[in-house]
């Protein structure tokens, strides 16, 4: 009782004086503060089969479950009829799991309505960008707008919390499903219409706003303004954006309606909701104050045709750092799969060694957890082919069996021995991706609308860090960027949140500050700047951007090292795409173009700014530039790597920092490997001294501490 009326009282601060850091502070899941392993559990699907429920149970013991999802998709069993509602299967299930050790994240449905509420309530159906109402099927196509279905969930939320808020085996709530997509039916066109009016006041500030005499398409009444779809207007940027943020505003809206309903009957349970990696049409870091637990969904495919394992580890990696970096917190790692998806193209199996790499990459980015899609496979639909640690076999002695309760054999031993839970990767660098900078970068019809490729820009600095075993954050233009030394702004398009300020302070104070092409051109209303760009930041940059060349695809020029070059910098690199042509104002050449016309311009520069540096890159670089730079720059700046070494090819280092560290050495080669240790440390899990050389073996993880 004393430790739950503690706990309120630090609820009722948080929310009195919004206090996010003493919020941080709690354990995720503060009933049972553990490495959470597990999965979804659809028990429902399986309620006229009480012998493999009861089985399910001995083999979620064998394979060191503590932890399922539940709900997520329930509806149906959960109130089959309007008002009627049935929980006694579900509470009978969450009674005998809690009596074997196993907890439960139990979910609202509202990821998928029965069909009696799509029956009798059309409305609560999704419209599309063509007009057309979606008829019953599928799931996140529901109406965020409609009264009939806020309601609804609403009532059922509720009902969940009154019955199992108080219950010792729930520990999580998850908050719907994948949050998702847009309706355009007449419900949210009025919403929409009404979030203008509140953002902009009058139709003229709208009108100056989206410059909207561009093709006499000046608005006259409120009502004339809809949505951009493929029917009607497509040429308006600033509607377009504005399309995109109330799209996320709506979402978050309806995510805190649901949050508000679980937590009134006790608001001692965190809230989350899975997210998904980068996905275009919600801006996540809208959600981070209302999120008690970031969790996200990982289907990487491993072993696949186009690129290395290490290069799809370093794609799931910025994710991972993504995710932390909304909280500056661990996060969950809510869905993997244990051995294939059945969605991709091609469905691989994750070869000897890869699931525990894989789960373990996670857990050195932070996650504490290992949760899989699925527990068991279902015998019909669309996901009866989708990876699970109970194949259609049902047995125990099966290859992803085994690998599932090895990682939870691991987990398990790592709480007992370590203090890993109660660590985090505290990253002394940032690397900067907007949502915002990215709808409005790829709706701004050129420079190269064959492919802007900003997010493979992000992508391939932060490909720089994980080569290196530099933690890195993932920020937006909201962030705070006071905490770190190295900061990285690739393409900002869009300029928003006071960022020319932020940045400019930040190198100021000391800071170090890596911009690119491409930045610069456009305020938060995707209107261009007038007296040059990029915008407020030319006289940190000591640069200004004239005009900005486009290059096909498969052309290519040379960036030239030149003046005081810094270390480990090759004399030459390839770049392509983009190429900007700058005038130095107060900034030193540091490369120069090698062709064409502007052959001899800047194309890499560096501003001494108060205490600290700016560097400009004009073009598109690749991953060799990007590599060799970051790590000049780190080392200049004083950033620690996460192991103070030359990692070999892929393989990487991560460390989670607390009362004590823990380093994770990763080899996403399938060959062993050597590391050169930089002195003496302990393996964190069997105690043995290493020093001088650590030997990996193929997809091998080792956690060190130090010695």
């Amino acid at each position: 009782m004393k430790k739950t009326l503690k706990y309120l009282i630090i609820i009722d601060i948080i929310a009195e004086k919004g206090d996010r850091m003493m919020k941080n502070d709690l354990p995720l899941t503060p009933k049972f503060p553990k490495l959470l392993h597990g999965g979804d559990y659809n028990p429902d699907q399986w309620l006229k089969y009480p012998d493999i429920l009861e089985k399910d149970i001995q083999l979620m013991k064998q394979a060191n479950i503590n932890c399922v999802s539940m709900g997520i998709f329930s509806w149906i069993n959960l109130e089959p009829e309007e008002g009627v509602y049935t929980f006694d299967w579900l509470t009978k299930i969450i009674d005998n799991l809690y009596a074997n050790g196993i907890y439960t994240v139990l979910a609202t449905p509202s990821g998928a309505r029965p069909a009696w509420m799509a029956q009798k309530y059309p409305e609560v159906m999704r419209v599309n960008q063509d007009g057309v109402r979606l008829k019953f099927g599928g799931r996140h196509n529901h109406c965020y707008s409609s009264p009939i279905y806020r309601e609804k969930v609403r009532q059922i939320d509720t009902r969940l919390a009154k019955q199992y808020a108080g219950h010792p085996g729930v520990i999580l709530w998850h908050i719907s499903n994948e949050f998702s997509g847009e309706c355009y039916c007449p419900l949210c066109q009025e919403a929409f219409r009404e979030w203008l009016k509140k953002k902009y006041g009058t139709l003229e500030n709208l009108n100056d706003t989206w410059w909207t005499n561009f093709w006499s398409h000046r608005y006259t009444d409120w009502e004339q303004i809809q949505p951009p779809q493929p029917t009607g207007e497509q040429d308006i940027h600033g509607l377009s954006l504005d399309w995109k943020r109330f799209a996320t505003d709506r979402t978050l809206d309806f995510f805190k309606m649901e949050k508000e309903a679980v937590h009134s009957a006790n608001p001692e349970i965190p809230v989350t909701t899975n997210l998904m990696e980068f996905g275009e049409g919600l801006n996540y870091f809208k959600f981070k104050n209302d999120l008690d637990v970031v969790s996200w969904d990982s289907y990487p495919l491993w072993h696949n045709s186009l690129q290395s394992d290490a290069r799809t580890a370093a794609d799931t990696a910025l994710t991972h750092d993504l995710m932390r970096s909304l909280l500056h917190r661990p996060f969950l790692l809510m869905e993997s799969t244990p051995s294939t998806t059945n969605w991709l193209d091609i469905s691989k199996l994750k070869r000897p060694g890869m699931h525990m790499l894989s789960s373990m990459q996670a857990v050195a980015l932070g996650s504490n957890s290992v949760q899989y899609f699925q527990w068991r496979k279902g015998r019909g639909c669309s996901e009866k082919f989708h990876g699970a640690v109970v194949d259609h076999y049902g047995g125990s002695d099966t290859r992803v069996f085994r690998d599932v309760a090895q990682v939870g054999d691991r987990l398990k031993k790592l709480d007992e021995n370590t203090d890993l839970y109660s660590t985090c990767v505290s990253p002394e660098c940032a690397l900067i991706f907007d949502w915002e900078n990215r709808w409005a970068v790829e709706d701004a019809r050129g420079p190269r609308n064959r492919g802007i490729k900003y997010n493979e820009t992000v992508l391939s600095f932060h490909r720089s860090f994980w080569d290196l075993g530099i933690p890195v954050d993932i920020a937006d233009m909201e962030c705070d960027f006071s905490r770190y030394k190295l900061v990285v702004a690739p393409m900002l398009y869009l300029y928003r949140a006071d960022i020319q300020k932020k940045l400019a302070d930040f190198v100021r104070n000391g800071g170090t500050l890596v911009g690119t092409y491409w930045s610069g051109i456009v305020d938060e209303n995707d209107l261009c700047f007038l007296g040059g760009t990029p915008g407020g930041l030319m006289d940190v940059f000591g640069i200004r951007s004239e005009e900005i060349d486009a290059l096909c695809d498969g052309e290519h020029n040379r960036l030239m090292m030149c003046g005081n070059v810094p270390e480990g910098m090759k004399k030459e690199y390839s770049i392509s795409d983009l190429c900007d042509l700058i005038h130095c104002s107060s900034a030193k050449p540091l490369a120069e173009y090698g062709d064409d016309f502007y052959k001899g311009r800047p194309a890499l520069t560096v501003n001494s700014y108060g205490k600290g540096r700016a560097y400009y890159l004009a073009a598109r670089t690749e991953d060799p530039f990007n590599r060799d730079l970051i790590a000049a720059l780190a080392k200049q700046a004083g950033v620690q790597k996460s192991l103070d070494t030359c990692l070999p090819d892929g393989v990487t280092a991560s460390r989670r920092s607390g009362k004590h560290d823990y380093i994770f050495v990763e080899n996403f080669n399938s060959v062993p490997v050597k590391v050169q240790l930089p002195g003496t440390f302990r393996d964190a899990e069997s105690g043995e001294s290493l020093s001088a050389e650590l030997t990996l073996e193929g997809y091998g993880v080792r956690i060190l501490t130090e010695a």
